[in-house]
């Protein structure tokens, strides 16, 4: 049997490699992608937004909005709103920060002073918002609350949801993405989709007292627009049908390509819905419907039997006089 040789006498392992060469052509891969996508060294010269950082922004936000439940465990009621007024200062200059990262970035690294005043103006207004963003979270926990007969109070939703967590992020992404900062926006709907399964990107426009039961798997497009107390369950794809490109062949972007589901709808689990199509309102669509073409409010959509099922087979075969 071929023994181990001891770590103080093995061969280092830098000579199973060649440090320089694979660093060089890693620095080509670099340059050859950049130049194909003209893209130039400024562009990376003041950083990019960081999901970590981002990550612990959020956390902190959600901490700020729900400081009871969602704070850390110190926080009562006598310290709670110091506690929010401290975390929001830190949380709202860190997250001030990374939208700087992003205007860098799209607007270009030589003008700070644009940079700062846009990332001023963004951070202002979503500073504002923050309390009418809370009141519209605390309709999405009661649509959950009231919608699972399996919760027994508002706080274990808050606690313990998933899709809390996954509408929690969307609402404050969604606020950035309008305001202009779409990249901070999509790391922040990201990692809420790594976290809970639930994928919502930060373009969807979403109304009050919404309920996503379970939701793993679940993916809302970019241009969706849903109403107010809508339901969705696991798996549920608000789609698009198609991809259309320009002349060249590239995606045209920032079409409006995905569902309208109006208020008071709810679709259950594994329904794939393509397309700029409406779904009225006070309709219900069955687990497992392709669908492509809108339909009209108070609709019920069900899946379509190709054949009868199995005991309606037997009983022609048996014959009314073998049935008992």
């Amino acid at each position: 049997m071929t023994e181990l040789h001891d770590e103080t006498t093995a061969a280092p392992p830098g000579q199973y490699w060649d440090i320089d060469a694979i660093t060089a052509e890693l620095r080509d891969a670099r340059e050859d992608w950049r130049s194909a996508h003209k893209r130039h060294a400024e562009y990376g010269a003041v950083g990019f937004p960081s999901r970590h950082v981002l990550g612990k922004i959020m956390d902190a936000l959600c901490g700020a909005l729900f400081p009871l439940r969602l704070g850390p465990s110190f926080v009562r009621a006598h310290n709670e709103e110091a506690f929010v007024a401290e975390t929001l200062q830190t949380a709202l200059s860190r997250l001030y920060g990374q939208i700087r990262l992003e205007l860098g970035y799209s607007i270009g690294a030589t003008s700070p002073e644009l940079v700062d005043g846009e990332a001023g103006r963004i951070i202002g207004h979503f500073a504002t918002k923050l309390p009418a963003l809370r009141r519209l979270i605390d309709t999405d926990v009661e649509a959950a609350y009231a919608g699972d007969p399996a919760a027994r109070s508002v706080d274990e939703v808050l606690l313990c949801y998933p899709c809390v967590i996954a509408i929690v992020h969307h609402r404050l992404a969604h606020l950035l993405h309008g305001l202009g900062a779409p990249l901070v926006a999509r790391i922040i709907s990201e990692l809420a989709n790594s976290r809970t399964g639930i994928d919502i990107h930060p373009g969807a426009s979403i109304g009050e007292s919404f309920f996503i039961d379970h939701g793993t798997g679940l993916v809302i497009g970019e241009t969706a627009v849903i109403g107010k107390r809508v339901r969705l369950y696991q798996a549920v794809t608000l789609g698009a049908r198609s991809f259309p490109a320009d002349a060249d062949g590239a995606l045209r972007r920032g079409l409006a390509r995905h569902p309208i589901v109006e208020d008071d709808v709810v679709i259950y689990a594994g329904a794939t819905i393509l397309g700029r199509v409406t779904i009225g309102a006070g309709s219900t669509i069955g687990g497992n419907v392709w669908l492509t073409s809108s339909v009209p409010p108070g609709s019920t959509i069900s899946q379509a039997r190709a054949h009868r099922d199995a005991s309606s087979e037997l009983l022609d075969l048996l014959g009314d006089s073998d049935v008992a």
